[in-house]
């Protein structure tokens, strides 16, 4: 068998989904949600995706189109800036395809990430962690600006290919895991995509459905992979038209929450997980004070195995 009929193959298998890139199960969070009345709290798992994170999606939809628009080609380097997560899922796809990964990512991104990362092979440029994912943005910026020929720079903050894998896959299966119940979704902001992708699918489709945005609560936060929209560089594709409202965490919440999924869930997430259950818990609350009846869904953006390195798993509970 020729070496192009393997490669071919391994490229429609990752396409035809071989990999179980999405359809991940949602969880409801009894114990969390514990008191709460006429209020339930789901969440999409995405941390079982099989780079271990929402961004599975999206990457794998970005790099399908790229191949289709004939820019990504065998001897284009794919070049991106991540904070870790979009980066293993380019790097795990694109190590299966057979092409070649340079990431842009804050050097204070976990041990267990860019230990990932370099394992599928990735070449890692380590920016200044000060300036966390804009720094990044900004040094993969001036690599492709230098020779754009030899890249295929999807830029994931920009790219429509993003939010779109979420309106087709993410939204969809909410709404038929929640038989269409769902009344409000709370997700954090990032590069975006997840929360404008499925924000469009649940308007299309759910009458009445609400659309929260979470943010950290200030500038200087330690939620990895989170924005702080009014002092970052903001995403071409977020659109502020689609939230109902903002949703502010602070970090240590976001650490409390990751400890109590692990201890009481028995879900090993990470940070940005802990940050949309605490904001989904907080405004469960608010809603039940109201007397407002809900099904409130948020996500499970990856798993906590990439953050063990961490010193909020040390705290006492």
């Amino acid at each position: 068998m020729g070496t192009s009929t393997i490669t071919s193959r391994r490229r429609a298998a990752i396409s035809a989904g071989h990999l179980k890139i999405g359809n991940t199960p949602l969880v409801r969070l009894d114990r969390i949600a514990k008191g709460l009345r006429a209020i339930e709290i789901y969440a999409k798992a995405e941390f079982l995706n099989p780079g271990g994170s929402v961004k599975d999606r999206p990457a794998l939809a970005m790099i399908e189109d790229g191949e289709r628009r004939g820019l990504l080609t065998p001897d284009r380097i794919l070049l991106d800036a991540t904070s870790g997560n979009t980066g293993i899922a380019y790097a795990m796809i694109a190590a299966a395809r057979g092409y070649r990964v340079r990431l842009c990512l804050p050097r204070n991104a976990s041990v267990e990430r860019q230990r990932i990362l370099r394992a599928y092979g990735a070449e890692l440029v380590l920016t200044d962690p000060a300036e966390g994912s804009d720094g990044a943005i900004r040094e993969c910026r001036r690599i492709y600006a230098e020779a754009p020929e030899r890249y295929f720079y999807p830029d994931q903050y920009n790219n429509p290919a993003n939010w779109r894998a979420h309106f087709r896959t993410t939204g969809a299966e909410i709404i038929r895991q929640t038989r269409g119940r769902v009344t409000h979704f709370v997700a954090a902001l990032g590069t975006s995509g997840t929360f404008v992708g499925v924000s469009r699918r649940l308007r299309c489709d759910v009458p009445g459905v609400e659309c929260w945005a979470v943010q950290p609560a200030s500038p200087f936060h330690g939620i990895e992979g989170v924005k702080h929209m009014e002092t970052a560089l903001v995403p071409g594709i977020w659109d502020p038209a689609l939230a109902d409202g903002i949703l502010r965490v602070e970090t240590e919440q976001a650490y409390e929450m990751t400890r109590r999924l692990a201890r009481e869930e028995g879900l090993l997430v990470g940070i940005s997980s802990g940050a949309n259950v605490a904001a989904a818990l907080e405004f469960a609350h608010r809603l039940q004070a109201e007397g407002k009846p809900a099904v409130i869904v948020t996500v499970l953006c990856d798993d906590g195995q990439k953050y063990l390195s961490e010193e909020f798993w040390n705290d006492p509970y």
